[in-house]
């Protein structure tokens, strides 16, 4: 909901921008508040949540990568990997030389199903009406994490 019409900001990309990112990151925490927490789900941090995301969309990636991507410290992008590679989320190897790849685990994979199993269920109690839009909105916001978690955002071509 835009918060003010009369301000020379709303009237421009600006407003629909802020209000998109404002909407983003709100409905997000409300979706994880909503996530029943059942034993087949394994707990995570945000910041376990932030890098098994890049994990599962980038898998081979190098921690350094996965640092990059998820705009977060790489000390705690290695003490987040430690903690998942301790909960059997996530499986490290080694490459030539000093390198390292990570992969995301079986585990990983079947407690991302129980999730999104949850969030579908949930939310089809509230947009099953209209699920042309929400696939619309989800084609908008995987292109938009796409942009955000590549190296260089700008240099994509506009679709």
């Amino acid at each position: 909901m835009p918060r003010d019409t009369d301000n020379d900001v709303a009237n421009t990309a600006e407003g629909p921008l802020a209000d998109l990112a404002d909407l983003i990151l709100n409905v997000g925490r409300l979706v994880r508040a909503r996530t029943p927490e059942t034993p087949e789900a394994v707990p995570l941090t945000e910041t376990e949540r932030h890098v098994m995301r890049v994990v599962d969309l980038y898998p081979g990636a190098a921690p350094s990568e996965i640092a990059r991507r998820t705009r977060l410290q790489r000390t705690n992008v290695s003490t987040a990997l430690r903690s998942l590679e301790n909960k059997g989320m996530i499986s490290r190897t080694a490459t030539t030389g000093r390198g390292i790849t990570v992969r995301p685990t079986e585990r990983a994979a079947g407690n991302l199903r129980v999730l999104r199993a949850a969030w579908a269920q949930h939310l089809a109690t509230i947009l099953s009406d209209d699920l042309d839009a929400v696939r619309q909105c989800t084609d908008l916001l995987s292109r938009l994490e796409q942009r955000l978690t590549d190296d260089d955002p700008v240099q994509h071509d506009s679709r």
